[in-house]
C-alpha cells in the first residue's frame, strides 16, 4: 500500500493526503496508456512544457561544444544508418534539388576555436531543412546527405573518391556527430575545411512537435540514433552494428546499447528527489529516511568507474538456433562500455549509519511504471553496495556528459560487474531492506536454469537472481558472410570483446580459424586496475595465419575468453540452453569467405 501511495504520487495523480484515490489507481486503470492518459489530464501543462523544454534542450545541446566532442567519421564522413527514401512535395521538393554554391572560406586563420565551430555556426547564405529533408537523401541515386552540427552536406560527389565509401554510406541522409569519438584523427583543419566545401544548408533547430500523439503512452519517447537496430520499438530496445564496438574502448553514447522495459519517464532535474530508506533494524542505523534533489547529490564527493553494462539476454539470438527462447533476439551488440561518474552509494549509506550486514539488500526503484503504476525494480547484497571495492555509485555522468533520458536521466545506479538489469535507470528509491526486490524483473525474470526445464515445469523460486554475469568475448570484425582479404604476409585480423562479470579481469583471448586445431593469442587493450575491480570490458585483436590456398572458401573464425578465474566459456550453447535465453557465452562463431 506504502509503495503505491509512492508511485501514484510519482505519477501526479493524487496529492500526499488523498489515500483513498491512492488505492483507486490499482483497479481504476487496466491498461498502461490509461494511468498514462490520467496524468496527462491532470498534469498536462506540465507534460507539455518539460516535452517541448525537453526537445529544446536536446537541440541546444547540439549546437554546444557536445559536437565538438562527438563525430564524424568519415568526412570523411561517418557511419551511420540509412533510411527508406521516400519523395518529397512541393516547394521544399523544389529547395532539395537546388543545391547553392558553396561559398569561400576564411581559411587563413589558424585559429582552433573557428575551423572547429564551422559545423556548429549557421550560415545566412544558405538554406534551411528540416530533418526529415535530409533522411530522404540516402543512396548516390537520390543523392547523399549527412549533418554535423547544424550544418547540412551534400556528399555525393566525394563518396566515390574516397577509399571507405562503403561505410560512408551508412551514414547517408542522417547525423555523423557521434562517430567522432571513434575517428577523432578527422578533426582537422584540413578534413574540416574539406567538409564545409560539401555544405548546402542549415538544419532546423528544432523538429516539429506532433500534437496527435499527445495522449500516447510513448508521446515523450526521446530520440534515439538511427544506427541502433531495434529488437523492439515499444518498449524501445536497440542495439548498434556489433563492427562498431571493437572500434573505441568507451562506447560512445548515443550508440550505447538502450534496454527500456517500460516506457521512458519524462523528469525534471529541479524538481528531481531520490529517497532513501532504511527498513531493517538490522542496518543498526540511527537516520532511517533522507531525502535528496540532484543538486544535494551532485555536491557529494565524486568518483568515478569504467564499468561494461551488458544486457543479461545479450547474444540470445545464438542461442535461439538451438532452441526457441523467450526474450529480445539480441545480437551481441548489447553491450557497451563507459566511465560513469556520480557519488558513491557507499558513502550515503555510511552516512546514514547503515553497518555492514551479508543478509541484508538494497533494492532500487525507477521512475518508469508498469500498467498497476508499479516500478521498474531490481536489488543487489547490502555487502556489494556498502563495499569499497565495490564502486557502485549514482551515476549522472556518462563519458564526462549528462545521462540521456534512455540511460537514465538525471541519476542510475551503476553496480559495476553486474548484469545489467540491476543497473536501474531513473532511480527514484533506495531501500535497505531484509528481502530482495519483490519486483518481476528480481524474482521471475533474469534467472538460469537446466537445459531440461521448459515453462512446464519452472519454478522461478528455485533459482537465483543473476548478479554477476559470466565470462563472454565476441567477434566484432570480420562480420558474418564478410569477405576478407588475405595479407600480403598471409594474415587475417580479427577484433572484438571480452568481458567478465564480478570484476574479474580478461586474462587471455584464444581465436583459431581452422576448429581448434591451432590457437592464437589476442592482443589485449584494457585498463591496469587490481583483480576484482576490473568492471570494464577489454578490446582484443589478433592476426591469424591462413593459408593462400584457401582463397575462395569459407572459414569460420571462434573465440573463446578467459577471465582472472580461469573461468572460459563454453563450447556450444547446447548445454547451457535455457528457457529465457540469459546467460548466453558460448564460444562466438563467424562464418567469412577468404578472397
Amino acid at each position: 500500500m506504502v509503495s503505491l501511495v509512492r508511485a501514484a504520487l510519482r505519477l501526479n495523480c493524487v496529492s500526499s493526503t488523498t489515500l483513498k484515490n491512492a488505492f483507486n489507481c490499482s483497479t481504476k486503470f487496466n491498461h498502461l496508456d490509461d494511468v498514462y492518459r490520467w496524468r496527462q489530464k491532470s498534469n498536462q501543462q506540465h507534460r507539455l512544457a518539460t516535452g517541448i523544454a525537453s526537445a529544446r534542450k536536446s537541440r541546444s545541446e547540439k549546437k554546444s561544444k557536445t559536437y565538438l566532442l562527438i563525430t564524424i567519421a568519415g568526412v570523411t564522413i561517418g557511419y551511420m544508418i540509412f533510411l527508406n527514401p521516400s519523395g518529397v512535395e512541393g516547394k521544399a521538393k523544389q529547395e532539395i534539388t537546388t543545391v547553392p554554391q558553396p561559398v569561400t572560406l576564411n581559411t587563413a586563420q589558424d585559429d582552433e576555436e573557428t575551423y572547429r565551430k564551422w559545423h556548429a555556426t549557421e550560415r545566412t547564405d544558405l538554406p534551411t531543412y528540416k530533418i526529415d529533408d535530409v533522411h530522404e537523401h540516402n543512396s548516390l541515386e537520390n543523392k547523399v546527405w549527412v549533418t554535423y552540427g547544424i550544418g547540412v552536406y551534400d556528399i555525393t560527389d566525394f563518396i566515390p573518391k574516397h577509399p571507405g565509401s562503403d561505410k560512408i554510406m551508412l551514414g547517408a541522409g542522417n547525423a555523423i556527430d557521434p562517430f567522432w569519438a571513434i575517428y577523432q584523427q578527422h578533426n582537422t583543419k584540413e578534413i574540416l575545411t574539406l567538409l564545409e566545401q560539401f555544405r548546402i544548408g542549415n538544419i532546423r533547430l528544432e523538429d516539429n512537435v506532433g500534437t496527435n500523439d499527445m495522449d500516447s503512452t510513448w508521446a515523450h519517447e526521446p530520440k534515439r540514433h538511427p544506427i541502433l537496430k531495434p529488437t523492439s520499438e515499444r518498449p524501445f530496445n536497440a542495439e548498434p552494428p556489433i563492427t562498431l564496438l571493437a572500434n573505441s574502448f568507451y562506447t560512445p553514447n548515443d550508440f550505447f546499447y538502450v534496454r527500456n522495459h517500460l516506457p521512458v519517464p519524462v523528469i525534471e532535474a529541479e524538481s528531481y528527489e531520490l529517497e532513501i530508506e532504511i527498513e531493517t533494524p538490522k542496518a543498526q542505523t540511527s537516520e532511517t529516511s533522507k531525502v535528496l534533489t540532484l543538486a544535494d547529490i551532485k555536491s557529494l564527493p565524486k568518483h568515478s568507474v569504467t564499468a561494461a553494462i551488458m544486457c543479461g539476454g545479450n547474444r540470445r539470438s545464438e542461442m535461439t538456433e538451438v532452441k526457441a527462447v523467450k526474450g529480445l533476439s539480441w545480437n551481441a551488440g548489447a553491450v557497451g562500455n563507459a566511465s560513469w561518474s556520480g557519488a558513491r552509494l557507499r558513502d550515503l549509506l555510511i552516512a546514514m549509519g547503515v553497518k555492514s550486514n551479508e543478509s541484508l539488500h538494497v533494492v532500487f526503484e525507477g521512475a518508469d511504471l508498469d500498467p498497476t503504476a508499479s516500478p521498474y525494480g531490481a536489488s543487489i547484497p547490502l555487502s556489494k553496495a556498502i563495499d569499497e571495492r565495490g564502486d557502485v555509485i549514482l551515476a549522472y555522468e556518462m563519458n564526462g556528459k549528462p545521462l540521456s533520458r534512455d540511460h537514465g536521466f538525471p541519476i542510475r545506479v551503476i553496480v559495476p560487474g553486474t548484469v545489467g538489469a540491476r543497473n536501474v535507470k531513473w532511480l527514484t528509491r533506495v531501500t535497505v531492506t531484509d528481502e530482495e526486490s519483490s519486483s518481476h524483473w528480481q524474482q521471475n525474470d533474469y534467472k538460469g536454469f537446466s537445459p531440461s526445464t521448459d515453462w512446464d515445469t519452472v519454478d522461478f523460486t528455485k533459482s537465483p537472481a543473476i548478479q554477476a554475469m559470466p565470462v563472454t568475448s565476441a567477434i566484432c570484425s570480420p562480420n558474418v558472410g564478410e569477405k576478407v582479404k588475405i595479407s600480403p604476409e598471409g594474415f587475417i585480423t580479427a577484433r572484438g570483446y571480452a568481458w567478465s562479470g564480478g570484476g574479474r579481469r580478461i586474462v587471455r583471448v584464444d581465436i583459431t580459424a581452422n576448429k581448434g586445431e591451432t590457437w592464437y593469442v589476442a592482443d589485449l587493450e584494457q585498463e591496469d586496475l587490481p583483480d576484482g575491480r576490473h568492471y570494464g570490458w577489454s578490446l582484443w585483436t589478433v592476426h591469424i595465419p591462413v593459408d593462400k590456398s584457401l582463397r575462395g572458401q569459407e572459414i569460420e573464425i571462434w573465440s573463446k575468453a578467459v577471465d582472472s578465474a580461469y573461468n572460459v566459456q563454453p563450447e556450444s550453447f547446447h548445454n547451457i540452453w535455457n528457457l529465457r535465453g540469459v546467460l548466453s557465452n558460448a564460444y562466438h562463431r563467424v562464418k567469412v569467405t577468404l578472397s
